[in-house]
């Protein structure tokens, strides 16, 4: 038992003299970066290299009311602007106002100088043409609508005896040959209805068989029914 004691004292004390040794022996290596840290300047201090960025004080001012100039303009912070969808006349052309009636006007005598058509009186009689005399054998009869083409129909007949059932009146001159019997002849052109515009209009020529013009006419917003007629007495 005693030998066991003495060998677990000298096993300790060997250990005790070693790491003894080891410590005053042991020097520890410096790590080496091969680059050197910067060094970081105390806060509350910029570096050299940077700008300094000074914040705008907005208290140095007196007066926080915004320039003259924005005092004058009409379009204030916090002034209420009224706003509204009808055109406001502040721009307008001064000219404008006298349109309307200038349109008016033109519009008017274009209708009675039967170059428009519109939807006035209806003439509801029977127009003649004229009375003739001829020695020709036959009559060209050119008709055209001189207003908008707005379905404007005619039949033409000559002593009640039709020679064009319906006749659509266009922008250019439809032809129709006529042969004249001896004696009287009664041409008519009816106006079979109304165009979505006004009433039946037409111009209206007749030329002879040596083309001389016989008669060159107009009819304007004749009503539905009422016809223009030519009265031609042919002679030997």
């Amino acid at each position: 038992m005693k030998q066991i004691l003495f060998f677990i004292l000298l096993i300790t004390s060997v250990a005790a003299t070693a790491q003894a040794e080891f410590n005053t022996k042991f020097k520890p290596i410096p790590p080496s970066f091969g680059v050197k840290p910067k060094k970081i300047p105390p806060s509350g201090t910029i570096s050299p290299d940077i700008p300094s960025i000074k914040a705008p004080n907005v208290f140095n001012s007196t007066s926080i009311a915004p320039p003259q100039s924005q005092l004058n303009s009409s379009y204030q912070i916090g002034k209420k602007e009224s706003f509204s969808m009808t055109p406001s006349d502040e721009f307008a052309n001064p000219g404008d106002r006298y349109v309307a009636g200038m349109e008016k006007d033109l519009d008017k005598t274009l209708k009675e100088q039967g170059l428009k058509e519109g939807r006035g009186t209806l003439l509801r009689k029977n127009v003649s043409l004229g009375d003739f005399k001829t020695k020709a054998d036959y009559f060209i009869i050119r008709l055209r609508d001189f207003g908008a083409i707005d379905g404007d129909l005619v039949k033409v007949s000559n002593n009640e005896k039709v020679i064009q059932s319906e006749i659509f009146l266009e922008s250019n001159f439809k032809d129709i040959r006529i042969t004249l019997d001896k004696g009287f002849n009664k041409m008519e052109f009816e106006a079979l209805n109304i165009g979505t515009l006004g009433g039946n209009t037409a111009e209206i020529q007749v030329l002879d068989d040596h083309k001389n013009v016989i008669v060159h006419d107009y009819w304007n917003n004749l009503d539905t029914g009422f016809k223009a007629s030519i009265v031609v007495t042919k002679e030997e």
